[in-house]
């Protein structure tokens, strides 16, 4: 018996064991939408942008390392995913787009809703394909999921004609996939591997450095072990948060631009580098030209174009990140004659490291008046750092909740890496709730990064899915502001946001529970009651404003030439600011 598109789709996504879409009807889609609302294997999550079905499905697909989908319609439908497209394109985030198209005779007529969705994402997907003939469109959507998920993982976008989507057909859904000219490798060359383990075995300050590759190779029980069996200290990328666990003794935290003092020294220092699941990005090198200066360097990564493309690599690996440690732990445990005394042998590494982290911690000072942003996600972290998945958006809050939230377990630090999208964490934190609907989902945001997508408010009411907001809310574009403070003479151009809204009573409109924060003493006891509560919640956070995000490696510069604190000139143009508004205020009083 032949079926429509419509009906191949939905059978094709039960094939591939989707539980969940997230999306928006439109004109051209309405056929697929009519069968999935008649059957019950497929769930459909009605987002209120389609951006934000986008950032839905990498939360889902970053928090579980399946593919997330959306559904959405053609011309602006299409135009508005982009943007999570970009998003999941630079994170290596698997997933599978759907969008709708005017029917094959229209295309190119300039019709009504029509856009060229190929074209346009085309920079932005790992592939993209439009669908002609509806004899296609099942084996289409089997390639689609199969090149998401395999290798390099990454955003595949599927457009389907209307016509399409009512034309009929036999379904045959393929058991396997055979694409030419696409073979991931997922085995590492023997002979380099044995390379890298001579290098590890000689070296006296290794440091591995992780990437986001490594958790969508669910290797982070293999990294672990490596680190444990060569007791090498281990640094993490954005990215690679929660792929080793933030309170191991081996544990450096995150490295980079604003990555923690001992974790950056440690690289400038290190003569041996075994880069997992990274890409060397400028974020994490500072100037290239001085980046790990007497370091050999192991690079293992599953995308070939990957390796010495940043950065130089003396031994590359390319394979999968996971296949490849349980190949090097082999070849280290053949060679474990003499690893006490290896081992030995780094002490004074360690030491050195144990010094930097002394002389230079991660600090800030909270005083009884004005609420420390650092504060409120140390105490999250003390109250959900055992069970909490956390989503953020872009900007200082991001930066404090990689410092402070040290994520213990794999997929629980949600983030946008590589394109650095504001208005990703509030859906995303949806999405692995979806995923995970009895788990704590946490949403660290600002009110600058909330108001992109904030409509969400609604999907995450309509599906009652609990995720707590916290939202650190200065009054500014914060880090745009610190980079004005630092760098462009304090002139505030287009930075401070004005008029913000009662987020507690923008809750109450979306029927969500909101509290708020103003004092630090106050601080505790509303993250206490906001996770404790059963539906979703929105909690604001009243934080000073000129709280600034420190380490920082400022922009052209070597990575070890960090800033650690507010300088001089700085602090003396804060104090004089505060002054003046003193005296005004006690002038208003007066002429009152």
């Amino acid at each position: 018996m032949k079926k429509t598109g419509a009906e191949i789709f939905v059978e094709s996504l039960k094939q591939e064991g989707v539980k969940v879409v997230f999306g928006i009807p439109g004109g051209v889609v309405l056929k697929i939408f009519d069968v999935l609302h008649q059957q019950k294997d497929v769930e459909v999550v009605l987002t209120r942008h389609e951006q934000g079905a986008a950032h839905m499905a990498e939360g889902y697909a970053k928090a579980t390392g399946k593919a997330g989908v959306a559904l959405v319609t053609s011309g602006p439908g299409m135009t508005n995913i982009v943007t999570g497209l970009a998003d999941a394109y630079m994170d290596s985030v698997p997933l599978v787009a759907f969008t709708g198209q005017v029917s094959t005779h229209l295309i190119g007529n300039d019709a009504f809703q029509e856009a060229d969705n190929v074209g346009i994402s085309r920079p932005c997907t790992k592939h993209n394909v439009l669908v002609k003939d509806v004899n296609d469109l099942a084996r289409t959507i089997k390639e689609a999921f199969y090149i998401a998920t395999t290798g390099r993982p990454g955003p595949v976008l599927v457009d389907i004609p209307k016509d399409v989507s009512t034309d009929k057909a036999e379904f045959k859904y393929p058991d396997k996939v055979k694409l030419r000219g696409y073979n991931p490798t997922y085995e590492g060359n023997k002979h380099q591997i044995r390379q890298a383990a001579e290098e590890i075995m000689k070296a006296k300050r290794p440091v591995i450095y992780i990437g986001g590759g490594a958790l969508f190779s669910d290797a982070s029980d293999e990294i672990r072990e490596l680190a444990e069996l060569t007791q090498i200290p281990v640094t993490m990328t954005l990215m690679g948060l929660s792929s080793f666990p933030g309170t191991h003794q081996l544990s450096m935290g995150m490295l980079g631009m604003h990555g923690t003092y001992w974790s950056n020294m440690a690289m400038h220092e290190a003569d041996l580098l075994v880069a997992v699941g990274a890409r060397f990005d400028d974020r994490v090198t500072g100037r290239v030209s001085d980046f790990c200066p007497e370091a050999r360097v192991i690079h293992i990564d599953i995308d070939p174009t990957s390796i010495k493309k940043n950065f130089h690599a003396h031994i590359p690996i390319v394979g999968d990140v996971k296949t490849v440690l349980r190949q090097l732990k082999v070849v280290l445990h053949s060679m474990n004659g003499n690893q006490a005394e290896v081992m030995e042998s780094r002490r004074p590494w360690r030491n050195q490291i144990e010094e930097w982290k002394r002389a230079h911690p991660l600090h800030y000072q909270q005083d009884e008046k004005v609420i420390k942003p650092q504060y409120v996600i140390e105490e999250l972290f003390n109250l959900a750092g055992n069970d909490g998945i956390v989503a953020t958006d872009v900007g200082q809050h991001q930066m404090w909740a990689a410092q402070y939230f040290k994520g213990n377990r794999p997929r629980t630090f949600l983030t946008s890496g590589g394109l650095g999208t504001m208005g990703f964490g509030f859906p995303a934190a949806i999405g692995a709730q979806k995923a995970y609907p009895e788990k704590l989902v946490l949403c660290v945001t600002s009110e600058g990064s909330f108001q992109m997508n904030l409509q969400e408010l609604a999907t995450a009411k309509e599906h009652e899915l609990p995720v707590k907001i916290v939202l650190l809310n200065n009054g500014f574009h914060g880090m745009v502001r610190q980079w004005q403070d630092l760098f462009y003479g304090g002139r505030h151009a287009s930075s401070k946001l004005g008029k913000i809204p009662d987020f507690v009573k923008l809750a109450d409109a979306y029927g969500i529970r909101g509290l708020r924060a103003v004092k630090p003493g106050e601080v505790i006891q509303t993250l206490r009651e906001g996770i404790k509560h059963k539906g979703p919640v929105l909690m604001d956070f009243q934080v000073d404003p000129f709280e600034n995000c420190y380490p920082m490696v400022p922009a052209g510069a070597a990575q070890h030439e960090m800033v650690l604190e507010d300088p001089p000139e700085l602090r003396a143009a804060r104090k004089g600011q505060a002054s003046k508004k003193k005296a005004e205020e006690g002038e208003g009083v007066l002429s009152a």
